[in-house]
């Protein structure tokens, strides 16, 4: 009887493993606390954008303003899994820039990105994750590829007949 329940459950979930259902949930997580993280910024704009160094010749609160909505759109994207390849990789930059200034100084990243050391990192892992292993089949990624899949497919078909 224990044998069987320890068989049941140590074996029946190491054969069947919800990894797509895992992946939607990291991604579904992920992309929430990146949005968060995007409107406490938004919500504090004014108080940001003075600390923040301007980039490409732009002023600082339009660096800000780039910087919101490329964050903003990457978390949609995220969310969705919609190119989540592709959009994961700004927020991953930003990120490894938000641990730099982290590191190197406390006082300006405390203003500027509202965390405390070790949350840039931890987004650093999940955004390399999804880089590696993608959104998953729960996605709209993965009903995209389906779609032009079947499309081919089909048009191969027509074109043999």
């Amino acid at each position: 009887m224990i044998q069987q329940f320890f068989r049941q459950v140590f074996l029946h979930s190491a054969g069947h493993t919800y990894s797509n259902l895992a992946r939607l949930f990291l991604r579904l997580f992920t992309g929430v606390m990146f949005l968060q993280l995007c409107i406490r910024q938004m919500l504090n704009f004014d108080v940001l954008a003075p600390s923040f160094s301007g980039v490409l010749g732009m002023s600082a609160q339009g660096t800000m303003a780039m910087l919101l909505a490329i964050e903003l759109l990457c978390a949609a994207f995220i969310i969705l899994g919609l190119l989540t390849r592709f959009a994961v990789l700004p927020p991953l930059v930003i990120m490894i820039i938000a641990e730099e200034i982290l590191m190197g100084q406390a006082t300006v990243s405390n203003q500027l990105f509202s965390f405390q050391p070790g949350y840039p990192v931890m987004f650093i892992g999940i955004f390399a994750f999804f880089l590696l292993a993608g959104p998953g089949k729960i996605s709209l990624d993965y009903v995209i590829a389906a779609y032009l899949t079947d499309t081919r497919e089909d048009n191969e078909i027509l074109e043999e007949a």
